[in-house]
């Protein structure tokens, strides 16, 4: 291995080699507590730390890092005290997750860091938000963010350097290549020759260097993070390296064979930097020993320390709270005059007024920009607010998503539009397991609106139709909301902008263009969690939401001998479990009608709460009306047999004649 100290004085590469040794002795200690039993599982890096050390130091504290589970040296090069390390790997109370997550998924503002989730690949999404937010900010900062050769086989590997690449954004994709994916070797991971060759498919720069040459690593890492804070793009890094213990100490290494060990036992990035530094007179062997007689004395004080840290105590009222970012709405009320509006339009000015309100608004999606989105909700946005802020996106819902985690993480605003809330699957993972669980995990806020074109009705059939809240309503950490007029619609989106938590916005696409109602012409929100009472009567009470009020004011319409009460939630999650409550007592029969399937539709959740907290008002069974349990049919024949509304009269005379 050779090393290049270029300008690097001794005190420098004294320094680099402490920082390179103490992750290495630090991880030395962890494999013996593991088999002492006081620790319980290990993600070993021994072997590769020469690329996190020399990575960290090469980027400015204040920009963003975005390690995997095996950098130690990420945390250790940004000085993050090991007691408070030890403490998180131990869940105690004054880690960084309080206990509620594992290892090195977390992240930290005050270290600028953001950790992984368990999944491959949606971290590299977060930085490209994290960039795009330094760049629309003017700031000259370079995003650096971690990956495995494994994990460039994830379809987020793709998106996200597909995003920077198209949006010229300052992030730096790091690949850790150590020849395996847990136990399945490169040869059958990918069929390239090199990983790096795959910048050239993006258009971008691509970079292969010796992982285990701490200098190498520095040096290209700090040249490139210099390049791109004045010239923004994104630039792909191969590290090539090995891991000399097993994916995690539980898994082994018999999968390995031994030659390999022995070929890279040679260029171990400790041992190499160390012979090096002595042979330029800058270590001795006798000043070694006192080094690591140093180190050794503050790791075994923070470890132990930290194992005297306090454990968690159980607070299922703490842990309900805490799966959202501390907020309590104001609700701004109207002050201007009201005019007629369709559905659509009021979603517009809800966008426009959050838009004017908030200079920090950043509003993506696909085709949104000059051509105005798919249903032309932000027609002319362009125009009045610029492409910085109305970005139209490729064709990649979980780099988006993501993006607009690392817009919140770096102190933006996000809305995100699906063009159809069918094509939320491809983007799942980054709200269930990123936006909802954010807060809860490291108290950081997930900023961020995506916006649900949603329902039946227009013979779209099975992937333009599909009514899915009922997908995100089981989702602690997400804030699910479902206006059925103008008037909610736009009130409903501005607090959902300014909410600071993950809001889900349904709107019904069926109610875009056929549904006019008065809408004020200024900035006013709508509660979030209060459901509106259209009807009051006490034969019936009938609980519905979207698309499925109309259904139930047309029927109370034809049909003036019903008496019901009608409540349209508005909001479901949370839902207002008040106005439910009042409503079987008005009348004691309870119709929960939603245009979802039957089975585990939302309105199950529903009915299932009356059946627990109001039984004793009730005189029926709850029922439910609800889509058949099947795919959305486009003709219309077929569409109009599988919606609610063809079974509403049938259900409503069955309660009343119980």
């Amino acid at each position: 291995m050779q090393f290049d100290r270029k300008d690097k004085d001794d005190q420098f590469l004294l320094a680099l080699y402490k920082r390179l040794l103490y992750p290495r002795m630090v991880e030395e200690k962890m494999l013996i507590l593991l088999r002492q039993g006081r620790i319980g599982k290990w993600f070993s890096g021994i072997g590769q730390e020469a690329i996190a050390v020399g990575s960290t130091l090469a980027m400015q504290c204040d920009e963003y890092i975005l390690p995997m589970h095996r950098n130690l040296g990420v945390f250790t090069a940004r000085d993050i005290p090991l007691k408070k390390l030890m403490a998180q790997w131990q869940g105690k109370l004054s880690g960084f997750t309080k206990g509620r997550d594992r290892s090195f998924h977390f992240g930290t503002q005050d270290y600028k860091i953001i950790g992984m989730i368990s999944h491959l690949g949606p971290q590299m999404a977060l930085a490209d938000g994290i960039a795009l937010a330094d760049v629309i900010a003017n700031k000259q900062h370079a995003t650096l963010v971690f990956t495995g050769e494994g994990a460039t086989s994830e379809g987020d590997f793709h998106e996200a350097i597909n995003v920077a690449s198209v949006w010229k954004l300052p992030v730096i994709f790091l690949i850790e290549n150590n020849g395996y994916g847990l136990s399945t070797p490169i040869n059958e991971q990918f069929n390239c020759k090199h990983l790096v060759d795959r910048a050239i498919g993006y258009g971008i720069e691509g970079h292969q260097i010796d992982g285990n040459n701490v200098l190498e690593v520095y040096d290209k890492l700090d040249q490139i993070a210099k390049d791109i804070r004045t010239n923004p793009r994104p630039i792909l890094v191969e590290c090539l390296t090995f891991r000399m213990r097993g994916h995690e100490e539980a898994s082994g290494v018999k999968y390995v064979p031994q030659e390999l060990f022995e070929e890279w036992a040679g260029k171990d990035p400790v041992k190499t930097f160390e012979k090096y530094l002595i042979e330029q007179n800058i270590l001795t062997d006798d000043l070694i020993p006192s080094i690591k007689t140093e180190i050794k004395k503050a790791i075994e004080w923070d470890i132990e320390a930290a194992f005297d840290e306090e454990e968690p105590i159980a607070n299922a009222m703490l842990e309900l709270v805490d799966m959202y970012y501390p907020y309590q709405q104001s609700v701004s009320r109207a002050t201007e005059g009201q005019t007629e509006k369709r559905y659509l339009d009021a979603i517009t000015d809800g966008l426009r007024e959050g838009m004017k309100r908030f200079e920090n608004m950043i509003i993506m999606g696909q085709d949104i920009a000059e051509y105005g989105g798919a249903f032309k909700i932000t027609d002319g946005f362009v125009n009045e607010f610029g492409k910085a802020r109305v970005r139209n996106t490729p064709i990649c819902e979980s780099a988006i998503v993501g993006a607009a985690l690392g817009l919140s993480i770096n102190g933006y605003k996000a809305v995100m539009e699906m063009q159809f809330a069918d094509f939320v699957t491809c983007g799942f993972n980054q709200i269930v397991n990123n936006l909802a669980k954010t807060h809860y995990r490291w108290r950081e806020k997930a900023d961020v609106v995506i916006r649900m074109p949603t329902g039946a009705g227009t013979g779209a059939g099975p992937f333009h139709s599909q009514s899915n809240e009922a997908w995100f309503t089981k989702t602690p950490g997400l804030k699910v909301v479902y206006p059925a007029f103008p008037y909610d619609a736009k009130g409903l989106l501005i607090a959902a902008i300014e909410d600071p938590n993950p809001v889900m916005y349904f709107e019904h696409k069926y109610l875009y263009r056929s549904l006019t109602g008065l809408v004020p012409t200024g900035y006013y929100t709508v509660e979030i969690g209060k459901a509106n009472v259209l009807k009051k009567g006490t034969q019936i009470s009938i609980i519905t939401y979207g698309l499925g009020v109309h259904w139930a004011l047309d029927y109370l319409k034809e049909h003036p001998e019903v008496s019901a009460t009608l409540v349209d939630l508005v909001s479901l999650q949370p839902w207002d479990k008040e106005t439910v409550s009042a409503a079987v007592k008005a009348s004691g029969r309870v119709l929960i009608l939603h245009e979802d399937t039957l089975s585990s539709g939302f309105g199950a959740e529903v009915a299932a709460w009356i059946g627990e907290h109001c039984f004793s008002d009730l005189d029926a069974p709850v029922m439910r009306c609800a889509s058949l349990d099947t795919a959305i049919p486009m003709n219309k024949v077929l569409e109009d047999d599988f919606l609610a509304k063809k079974r509403l009269g049938e259900m409503v005379e069955k309660l009343l004649k119980y």
